[in-house]
């Protein structure tokens, strides 16, 4: 038998429990012995709970769990940083499998972690930790192992998609937008991890170290989030034939790994621009398999439960077949982050300039002189002494367009610079 201890049972800790006790018979069939949970850490015994659940499988205390004789396996579902860690290190100390969808102590400890499971001789999973109900960790380390994956593009937060489609289709500013999504229980009461771009960082990041196979440091790791966009900006890429999303990119360059997250303009044509709403995706490029694209809802109860079962099935099946661990950190290398000032990317520059002769001579010898050359140029609505120009550069470094930015904001007929987005042409 396969006792499980839960570290929380909150949205996601409760779909965990709901699977497994709706579907104890058929997860008994395919782990080839009884599943059972044991012990459910909880903050207060005596909350009142949809679940009809017998209080006796809860405890106030943390060691009921990860320090437990008769535990075989802690599913760690509390989220951030601490204590979760703690938990984490902990039950694997005690020689307990562990599953966790917690990705920011899988991207910032990931190592640590791995060494003590290796170490212990236990399991560690995460599939639930990035693009929720999307099956993506596992297949990058076990289906895909025979092609070498160059590229990994990903839409990674729901919040930000669904914020982003709104604004698209609806016409809706930015805040009216983040107020509805939280109110439907997509965005947090501070929903700063998801806006500023952190919480897709910590998505990529895992991907990367597992494809790459290199030890990632976060911080290393360049994000940018939405809030900057605005409905202007939108409508002018849905002219110029795009789409904003926030986009995860992490790519293998000559110099070392292009690990990166910000918006983006991308080709209508291409298929991440198709997923909006709180829909994940991630776009593969393998040298033999070619271009995959997984896709579907990345976060949410079921979803996310979906996944963390799944590890449960596969750590439970592990341990009763006394199979080794599929995760170690002894193949992991350091390799180079370039830092996002050596990147090349197009960008969307949309300034707000006096309408009078001379005023483009004086922005593009600015550009010029900044090794900026111009892909495109957009002049609209010269009804007034201010206009807006709307620029698309041809492919340059990132240090080059940033100077470019802090001398045009300082010509005098330049009133502002508006928006800086990245341009994605090629996946």
């Amino acid at each position: 038998m396969i006792k499980i201890g839960l570290l929380g049972l909150g949205t996601v800790g409760s779909g965990v429990y709901k699977i497994i006790s709706e579907n104890n018979i058929k997860i008994e069939r395919k782990v080839g012995t009884e599943v059972k949970i044991e012990k459910i850490l909880v903050n207060d015994k005596n909350k009142k709970r949809e679940l009809n659940i017998n209080k006796n499988l809860l405890t106030e205390h943390p060691a009921d769990v990860v320090e437990n004789p008769d535990i075989n396996l802690v599913v760690e579902l509390i989220g951030g940083e601490n204590p979760a860690y703690k938990y984490v290190l902990t039950a694997l100390k005690n020689k307990k499998s562990v599953v966790t969808a917690n990705k920011l102590i899988i991207a910032k400890y990931g190592s640590e972690i791995l060494k003590a499971a290796h170490q212990y001789n236990v399991q560690i999973s995460f599939e639930g930790s990035v693009a929720g109900g999307i099956p993506i960790i596992r297949p990058l380390k076990e289906s895909l192992v025979a092609s070498e994956i160059e590229n990994i593009y990903g839409i990674l937060n729901g919040t930000t998609n669904y914020i982003l489609t709104k604004m698209a289709e609806e016409n809706r500013e930015y805040a009216d937008v983040l107020n509805e999504a939280q109110r439907l229980g997509y965005a947090e009461r501070n929903p700063h991890s998801d806006i500023s771009g952190l919480d897709a960082a910590y998505k990529i990041a895992i991907l990367a170290s597992i494809k790459f196979e290199t030890l990632i440091d976060i911080i290393s790791v360049y994000s940018e989030g939405i809030k900057n966009i605005s409905l202007t900006d939108i409508s002018l890429a849905d002219e110029l034939g795009y789409v904003v999303k926030l986009l995860a990119i992490a790519k293998k360059e000559e110099k070392g790994l292009d690990i990166r997250v910000h918006p983006a303009f991308i080709s209508k044509s291409h298929p991440l621009a198709l997923v909006n709403d709180v829909y994940n995706a991630v776009y593969l490029h393998g040298d033999i398999v070619g271009d995959i694209m997984s896709y579907g809802k990345g976060a949410g109860q079921m979803p996310t439960a979906s996944a963390v079962v799944a590890d449960i099935i596969q750590t439970a099946a592990d341990i009763n077949y006394n199979r080794s661990n599929i995760y170690s950190n002894e193949s992991l290398q350091k390799q180079k982050i370039v830092d996002i000032n050596e990147v090349n990317n197009l960008f969307y520059i949309r300034i707000l300039v006096n309408d009078k002769p001379g005023v483009m001579a004086q922005v593009t010898k600015i550009l010029g002189d900044n090794q900026v050359s111009l892909a495109s140029v957009l002049q609209k609505n010269r009804l007034t002494p201010i206009v807006p120009l709307v620029l698309i550069t041809h492919p340059v470094k990132e240090k080059h367009i940033n100077k470019s930015i802090i001398e045009l904001k300082n010509l005098d007929d330049v009133k502002s610079v508006e928006s800086l987005v990245r341009v994605i042409d090629k996946f």
